[in-house]
């Protein structure tokens, strides 16, 4: 079952900087070189130089990127930059956003908790993406320098009468704790909830769910080794030690504001690629469509390309193909008998997800590409607005661009409820839950409050 609790986060001191437009940042794995300079020269308190601190020529074990952050996040706690809130609170997040491929207007309702950590054989939370030790080991460093959980992680929970959020009553009819927009226009609003009831009534009905994590993969599996780090040096035996939870931010699946961006792939070189040679090879599993680029902007090009993508992938999987100097681009259809050609050593769930099949039989049949190379972002770089993606190529940053239809939500739900895991970067969920809105500080002798539903609230769910 799933522990969801509250309790008491560091904020930035509201009464010093009410407008956090200028601290809040990404969560560090999607903020590029360029970004990371931004975000310093908006404030000397962003969070950039907690979660992604720049690295100094001359870096040892002493004087890094991850105790120049631990020292940062203690000073701005004792000059009260930082503060600690006193009552243990759960926080209610809304989001308005312009969808950046339909640019319609959605609002996204999630909320802020710990979550007590699982065993990875859990079914309690489900991750759907693998991960790397580079980066488990980067979080590592920075969390045990800091005793701290810097961002959130993004997780998904199925509600479909959607019980949770009406739990929170009134609260969004009172004004909010903080209200701001992000670098992208984002508006956010945040709610602390310290009503016991109402905490107890959402910690009850988020007992039997399980939790799909979304985004922070990474972030999740270094909480858990941390975890067992403190265990190895407190002991084990009390499951409410503040180590043993998590925070995350969670919202409904069934969310009408929740939104998928596909992860498109983009190669800046490929020795001997040649697009006739391609294309013969593709024709054995893809059926191909050819369209010429004709003379619509490249914003219009990118809707003509994505209502395309949609359009055929409704009959099964569908990847466009785009190479600089070409005067057309090609859709990629799967031949309703070639996928049998992924493998016997795949999931039938897996094989519907279309960056496996792009991963499987294009770049690794077709293409011969290693799954060592498919791993390293200096050979295949992401980019989940299409837009982005093309306007790369056309102006020569790529070679060609691999283009997917977003992962649909039952695909998530399918192979997670298999306990697989997805190819990396599969998903892309938009917006990515920001960095700065509050942090996990974990005191090893401090305990989290949590109330275990009765039997006479399971009778009566029942």
């Amino acid at each position: 079952m799933a522990i969801v609790a509250p309790f008491r986060p560091v904020i930035y001191n509201l009464e010093r900087m009410p407008n956090l437009e200028t601290v809040i940042a990404p969560p560090y794995d999607v903020i590029t070189d360029r970004e990371q300079d931004e975000y310093y020269r908006r404030d000397p308190y962003n969070v950039v130089r907690l979660i992604l601190g720049k690295k100094k020529t001359g870096d040892s074990d002493w004087d890094n990127r991850y105790t120049r952050a631990a020292d940062l996040f203690k000073r701005w706690e004792a000059e009260d930059t930082l503060v600690r809130l006193p009552a243990p609170s759960m926080y209610l997040i809304s989001v308005d956003y312009q969808s950046p491929e339909t640019r319609e207007m959605r609002t996204r309702w999630g909320f802020i908790a710990v979550v007590r950590i699982e065993d990875p054989d859990s079914s309690v939370i489900l991750p759907h993406e693998r991960t790397f030790t580079f980066h488990r080991e980067d979080r590592l460093k920075l969390m045990r320098a800091c005793n701290a959980q810097m961002s959130p992680i993004f997780g998904l929970y199925s509600d479909e009468e959607n019980e949770i959020l009406s739990a929170f009553g009134d609260t969004k009819d009172f004004p909010p704790m903080a209200c701001f927009k992000d670098t992208n226009g984002h508006c956010y609003k945040m709610w602390q909830v310290t009503s016991k009831s109402v905490l107890e009534d959402i910690a009850c009905k988020m007992t039997p769910k399980s939790i799909i994590i979304a985004d922070g993969h990474h972030r999740y599996e270094t909480a858990r080794n941390y975890r067992n780090l403190m265990r190895a040096r407190f002991g084990a035996q009390s499951p409410s030690r503040s180590y043993e939870y998590v925070m995350m931010y969670l919202t409904n699946i069934n969310d009408k504001g929740l939104t998928i961006l596909p992860t498109h792939r983009l190669y800046a070189s490929y020795t001997d690629f040649t697009m006739r040679a391609f294309l013969a090879a593709a024709r054995t599993h893809f059926d191909i469509h050819s369209f010429p680029l004709g003379t619509s902007n490249r914003e219009g090009l990118a809707g003509i390309i994505s209502s395309q993508l949609y359009e055929y992938g409704r009959r099964g999987t569908c990847v466009g193909l785009y190479h600089a100097g070409s005067k057309g681009y090609h859709l990629l259809c799967l031949k309703p008998n070639a996928i049998k050609e992924i493998g016997d050593d795949v999931h039938p769930s897996l094989k519907k997800v279309d960056v496996l099949v792009l991963s499987r039989l294009i770049f690794q049949r077709i293409l011969g590409i290693s799954r060592e190379s498919l791993d390293d972002e200096t050979i295949i770089h992401y980019e989940s607005n299409t837009n982005s993606a093309l306007s790369s190529v056309l102006r020569g940053d790529f070679r060609m661009v691999f283009l997917v239809n977003p992962t649909k939500i039952e695909q998530i739900l399918e192979v997670t409820g298999n306990a697989l895991l997805m190819p990396r970067k599969s998903t892309y969920f938009y917006p990515k839950i920001i960095s700065g809105l509050l942090f996990n500080k974990i005191d090893p002798r401090e305990t989290i409050a949590y109330k275990l539903p009765s039997p006479e609230d399971n009778d009566e769910e029942r």
